[in-house]
C-alpha cells in the first residue's frame, strides 16, 4: 500500500531524551499507514491538500553561558536518517501540490518564459587574453545551461567549448560550468563543472583549439580560483582536504589546499599551502590562500582570505621556496590594515582599504618597496563609496557609488608609474569616465589590451555591455547578442527614499513600481532585504520583479545594516552583537511603506534568502503583525546552531560564536528558529531550498519549518518548497529559476488575497 501524504507523524509520540538511540525516530514508519479518518486529523489542510504534520519532538537542551537553550527538532539535522528522509519528500510532494493548485501560477510561469525568450541570448564572465582572444559563457533562449564559447577579436566567428547539456544528454545528472580559467595566451581552459547545483565538483583542463582533455578530471574541487603563471606552464588551483565527505561538518571545508600543477609533469597532488602548514601566521582552518607571481621579481605572493571576513592579508616568499613547499612567508600587511582588495600590475600593488576610511580609499604600494610605510594614496574617501578597483593596461579604473547609481574613474598607467620621495602626500589626477548611461556599472580590464568592458544596468534598465575605447574617449556596444527588445507592457519607476530605524539612522529604501500607481495602502508589496558580508544590492532588473511591478506590485529594497550601502561602517552596524539592527531596519522599512499609503499588513510580503534569513526570520518573528506572507530562501534561520554546518565556522568572522559569551548572546537574539513562540499566529511562509546545498544545510528549513508549523497548529501554510537537482542556486537552470519565482510569487498573491490566485478547497 502506499503512503499517504497525510499520514507521517500520525501518533502523538513522547518526547524523546538525548540519549535514546536516533533509530527510535524510524520507529515512526510502522505507524504511517492509517484510515483517511485518521489522515484528517493527522495533517495540516491547505488548498484541498493534506499536508504532514511535524516529526515529534526530541528536544534537546543545552547550556551556553547560563542559558538554557531548547532545540526541539535537532534530529532534523541527521537529513540522511530514513524517517527524516520520507518525511522531506512528503512534505516536498504535499507543498508542490499545493503551490500546482493556485490558478494564477501557470500564468506567472508563462510570463517569465515570454519575457526570457524575447530577451534573447545571455552572455556573462567575459573574459580576454592575450592575443585578442574572448571567452565566455552564453546561453541561449531554448538552453537549459550556459555554454562556453570563445572567439578571435571581436569581429572573429564564434566557437563552442564546451556545452554541459551534452552530458545531462548521455543519461548524467544535469551539469553547469560554475567557473573557467583561460590561460595567458588563451590556449587553454581550466574550467569547474558541478552536477546538480552542487558546489562540490571536478576540475577539467582542455586544449581550446581542439577540445582536447590534456589531463584527467581533478576532484574535490570547490571553488578552483584557478591563478596561472605568467607564462602559462602550470597554475595553482584550490582542493578539499582527502577524505573531506567523511569528517564531521564542521571540519569538511576546513584546512583547504592550494596546489600546484605543472603542465610539464602534471600533479594534482602538488600541496603548496594550506593553513596548518604554516602555524607561523596563525590562520584560523577556515583560512584560504590565493597565490599569486609578483611580476618583475623573483617573489610570490600569499593572499589570505578568512571565510567570509572581507579583510585580506598579504606575504611574501621566494618562488623557488614556496614551489619546494618550503615558504617562510614575510607578512606585508594584516587583517589591521583592512585590505579589501588587491591587484597587481605597472610594479605596483593596488590597495581598496578601510582603514581610517569606512568608505574605502585607493593606496598604491610599489613592488620594490613591499613596506606599508610606502603605500601612496592614491584616491582618497570621500562622500561616495569606493565600491572595486581594476587595472588595465593603459591604466586603474575605478567604481564609485554615488547615492544609489556608481561612477567610473581612471588614473592612466603615466601617473601610476612616476616615482616620488613622498609617496603618501603625492597627488595624481583622477580622470571621470562619461558612461552611456547613469546606473550600476561594474567592469574587467585586462593588463594585456587598453580600455576594458563595462556592464550597465538599472532598476528599469536592462542590463547593456559596452567597449570603452580610451583613445577615443568611447563606449562602444558589444553586439554579440541582439539587443534586449522585451515588451514592456507599462511604465516602471523607481524611487529612493531615507526612512528613520529604530534608532533613528537614515535607512535607504529602493522602490520599484507602476508609473501610475496609487498609493492607497491597498499595493501588493514584495519587501526584500539581506544585509550581510558588506552586500549592496545594486540597481539590476530581474524578470520576477518586473512580473510582480507589471501587474500591480510593489518591489521594495531595503539597504539594511549589514550591507554595505554606506562603506563598511554600515557592515559593521549589522554584524555579529550590532546584528539585530539588520532586520529591525527591514522592520521599520516595512511601517514607512504601510504609513505612507503603498501597502498594508494584509497585503505586504517580505523576501529574503541565505544570510538574509536572519532579516526575514526575525522580521516576521519579531512583528509577525506587519506581514501577511514571508519566503525564505536557503536561509540561515538556526543561529545557535549555525557553526555546525559544513559553512558555518567560515562564517563566524560575520555572525559571532557561542563559545564568546556576548556573542553567544547576539546569536540567540538572532536565531528566528529559537524566537517562534507558541500560540502566535505568524505570516504564512513558503521555504525554499535546494538539498545539496552546501552553503546553508537543508536542514536549517527543516528546523524552522517544524517549530512555526507546530506554534502555529495549522492556523497558517507552512510549506517546505525541496529542489532535489539544486543547492545554494549556482547551476539551477533558467527553468529552475522560472519555477521558483513563479511559486513564491503566487505564494504571495494567494497569501494576499489577490482575484486570480485563489486555490479552491
Amino acid at each position: 500500500m502506499k503512503t499517504k501524504i497525510s499520514t507521517l507523524t500520525a501518533i502523538n509520540f513522547p518526547k524523546l531524551r538525548l540519549h535514546e538511540n536516533w533509530k527510535a525516530l524510524a520507529l515512526l514508519g510502522f505507524f504511517w499507514i492509517f484510515s483517511a479518518q485518521a489522515n484528517e486529523q493527522l495533517a495540516y489542510r491547505f488548498a484541498g491538500v493534506n499536508i504532514p504534520k511535524p516529526l515529534p519532538e526530541m528536544d534537546v537542551r543545552e547550556v551556553h553561558w547560563g542559558v538554557s537553550v531548547s532545540d526541539p527538532y535537532r534530529f532534523l539535522e541527521n537529513v540522511k536518517d530514513p524517517a527524516v528522509v520520507q518525511w522531506m519528500q512528503l512534505q516536498a510532494q504535499a507543498s508542490d501540490s499545493i503551490l500546482k493548485k493556485i490558478p494564477g501560477r501557470q500564468s506567472l510561469l508563462e510570463r517569465f518564459s515570454a519575457m526570457d525568450e524575447a530577451a534573447g541570448d545571455s552572455l556573462s564572465g567575459i573574459t580576454r587574453t592575450a592575443g585578442d582572444r574572448w571567452f565566455y559563457l552564453k546561453r541561449g533562449r531554448t538552453q537549459t545551461q550556459a555554454t562556453l564559447m570563445w572567439r578571435d577579436g571581436i569581429q572573429g566567428s564564434e566557437h563552442l567549448l564546451l556545452d554541459p547539456q551534452a552530458i545531462a544528454k548521455k543519461g548524467a545528472l544535469p551539469h553547469a560550468i560554475q567557473s573557467f580559467h583561460p590561460s595567458p595566451d588563451g590556449k587553454l581552459m581550466a574550467y569547474g563543472l558541478h552536477a546538480s547545483g552542487s558546489e562540490i565538483g571536478s576540475l577539467y583542463l582542455v586544449e581550446v583549439a581542439t577540445g582536447k582533455e590534456v589531463i584527467p578530471p581533478i576532484d574535490r574541487i570547490r571553488f578552483a580560483s584557478v591563478a596561472w603563471l605568467n607564462d602559462g606552464s602550470g597554475f595553482f588551483f584550490s582542493r578539499l582536504r582527502p577524505g573531506y565527505e567523511s569528517m564531521k561538518a564542521t571540519e569538511r571545508f576546513a584546512d583547504t589546499g592550494r596546489y600546484f600543477l605543472d603542465l610539464s609533469s602534471p600533479d594534482p597532488q602538488r600541496l603548496i599551502f594550506n593553513a596548518s602548514r604554516h602555524p607561523e601566521l596563525q590562520l584560523p582552518p577556515y583560512a584560504s590562500g590565493y597565490l599569486r607571481e609578483l611580476p618583475g621579481t623573483e617573489l610570490i605572493a600569499l593572499v589570505v582570505s578568512y571565510g567570509v571576513d572581507r579583510r585580506l592579508s598579504l606575504h611574501v616568499a621566494p618562488k623557488n621556496e614556496v614551489m619546494r613547499g618550503q615558504a617562510k612567508w614575510r607578512t606585508i600587511f594584516d587583517l589591521s590594515h583592512e585590505v579589501r582588495e588587491v591587484h597587481i600590475a605597472h610594479g605596483n600593488l593596488y590597495l581598496r582599504s578601510a582603514l581610517n576610511a569606512p568608505r574605502f580609499k585607493v593606496l598604491r604600494l610599489p613592488l620594490s618597496a613591499l613596506d606599508m610605510q610606502q603605500a601612496q594614496v592614491l584616491l582618497p574617501e570621500t562622500d561616495g563609496v569606493i565600491r572595486a578597483i581594476d587595472a588595465g593596461q593603459d591604466g586603474l579604473y575605478i567604481t564609485r557609488r554615488e547615492g544609489v547609481n556608481s561612477v567610473l574613474l581612471k588614473i592612466s598607467t603615466q601617473h601610476l608609474t612616476n616615482s616620488t620621495t613622498n609617496p603618501s602626500s603625492a597627488q595624481v589626477p583622477v580622470i571621470s569616465i562619461t558612461l552611456p548611461f547613469t546606473g550600476n556599472v561594474t567592469m574587467n580590464a585586462s593588463l594585456d589590451h587598453k580600455g576594458l568592458l563595462v556592464n550597465l544596468s538599472g532598476w528599469t534598465q536592462a542590463i547593456e555591455r559596452h567597449i570603452y575605447d580610451p583613445d577615443s574617449g568611447k563606449f562602444y556596444r558589444l553586439n554579440w547578442v541582439a539587443p534586449n527588445f522585451i515588451d514592456e507592457k507599462i511604465t516602471t519607476v523607481s524611487r529612493e527614499v531615507m526612512l528613520p530605524s529604530h534608532d533613528g539612522v537614515m535607512v535607504p529604501l529602493s522602490i520599484i513600481s507602476r508609473k501610475d500607481v496609487v498609493l492607497n495602502g491597498k499595493n501588493p508589496t514584495l519587501l526584500y532585504g539581506y544585509g550581510a558580508y558588506g552586500t549592496t544590492e545594486e540597481p539590476s532588473r530581474s524578470l520576477a520583479a518586473r512580473a510582480w511591478v507589471e501587474r500591480g506590485g510593489i518591489y521594495a529594497i531595503a539597504h539594511v545594516r549589514g550591507g554595505g550601502a554606506f562603506g563598511s561602517q554600515w557592515h559593521d552596524a549589522g554584524r555579529k552583537t550590532t546584528k539585530h539592527n539588520t532586520w529591525k531596519d527591514g522592520i521599520a522599512a516595512a511601517q514607512w511603506l504601510i504609513a505612507n499609503g503603498y501597502t498594508s499588513p494584509a497585503k505586504l510580503g517580505v523576501y529574503g534568502g541565505s544570510a538574509g534569513g536572519i532579516f526575514i526570520g526575525r522580521a516576521i518573528t519579531e512583528r509577525p503583525d506587519l506581514f501577511a506572507v514571508a519566503v525564505p530562501s536557503v536561509p540561515v534561520l538556526d543561529m545557535v546552531r549555525s557553526e555546525q554546518r559544513a559553512n558555518g565556522v567560515a562564517n563566524i568572522p560575520e555572525y559571532g560564536s557561542v563559545k564568546i559569551e556576548e556573542e553567544f548572546h547576539a546569536l540567540l537574539r538572532s536565531s528566528a528558529y529559537h524566537a517562534v513562540r507558541d500560540g502566535v499566529r505568524y505570516p504564512a511562509t513558503l521555504l525554499m531550498h535546494g538539498v545539496n546545498d552546501s552553503r546553508v544545510d537543508v536542514w536549517q528549513s527543516l528546523k524552522f519549518a517544524s517549530r512555526l508549523a507546530t506554534a502555529q497548529q495549522g492556523q497558517q501554510p507552512v510549506l517546505l518548497r525541496l529542489d532535489y537537482q539544486a543547492g545554494h542556486g549556482a547551476g539551477s537552470s533558467p527553468q529552475q529559476g522560472h519555477l521558483r519565482s513563479a511559486d513564491m510569487l503566487s505564494f504571495m498573491l494567494w497569501q494576499m488575497g489577490e482575484a486570480g490566485f485563489q486555490p479552491s478547497d
